[in-house]
């Protein structure tokens, strides 16, 4: 028996029952989104209006890595997600990101080796927490620290995506971005395989990003909007703005798998 769905204005099918029951175990099809085969008759359905799908979600989400599409989720669909993911986990990605930024800035302020020092550890850990998050894994506020676990491997991989960046920045400001687009799952990577070496990390995110640079791009840009009501709202709005743009990211990187 095959069904089809459609999710944030795209089709996908057919695909057997139990990959529409892995959807929705995963946050990506809601009980919102339209299914339809030949047992509902003609008109698409509702996903929650059919019986067995939503009540055979288990209560404690999987925690392995998602089947991605290679980059091919629509980002509009990415955003869905991560709002998806994030419900009910805004306090806690508030409070964490929050407490991220204090860390560090405090840390520059006394001393900006200091920074320099912990931004890798504590950039890991905040990768860790957002991806679970993201994959609706079991996340606690603790996992911003777990980074420090691999003190070495964060540390090495922040001076050598420092490095880097500044060296592409000299020839011009686009080497620059570029660059940083293309190390930006760096983290990511190392949370997934933490024995992972610093310049092996970089090179994945490199691979990972060959031909999803600009769709990256294409994906931040639309927070503009969103980045122009904070400033209206004295800054506060960045408060909530920030976690979603890391959990659409968390997204993102897990749509790059295949």
């Amino acid at each position: 028996m095959e069904w089809y769905c459609v999710i944030g204005g795209v089709r996908y099918g057919p695909m057997a029952w139990e990959e529409l029951l892995r959807l929705a175990r995963e946050g990506r099809l809601s009980p919102t989104d339209l299914v339809w085969n030949s047992t509902v008759g003609r008109q698409w359905a509702q996903a929650g209006s059919v019986a067995g799908l939503f009540e055979a979600v288990p209560p404690v989400v999987v925690q392995v890595r998602p089947r991605g599409t290679g980059g091919m989720t629509p980002n509009a669909e990415l955003m869905r997600r991560a709002r998806q993911s994030l419900k009910g986990q805004w306090g806690l990605a508030v409070g964490a990101n929050l407490v991220f930024g204090l860390i560090l800035s405090v840390a520059s302020n006394v001393c900006s080796i200091a920074q320099l020092i912990i931004g890798g550890p504590m950039e890991l850990g905040r990768e860790i927490l957002f991806l679970r998050i993201s994959r609706r894994a079991d996340a606690r506020f603790g996992q911003l620290f777990d980074g420090f676990q691999n003190f070495g491997s964060a540390l090495g991989a922040y001076l050598l995506m420092l490095i880097f960046v500044f060296l592409w920045t000299l020839l011009l400001i686009i080497p620059g971005i570029i660059a940083a687009l293309s190390y930006s799952m760096t983290f990511f990577i190392m949370a997934d395989d933490p024995g992972v070496d610093p310049l092996e990390a970089i090179r994945r995110s490199k691979r990972l990003m060959y031909g999803n640079k600009w769709k990256l791009f294409c994906l931040y840009w639309r927070f503009f909007g969103w980045f122009l009501l904070c400033l209206l709202s004295f800054g506060i709005g960045f408060l909530w703005l920030q976690p979603y743009v890391l959990v659409t990211t968390a997204q993102f990187y897990d749509d790059l798998a295949s």
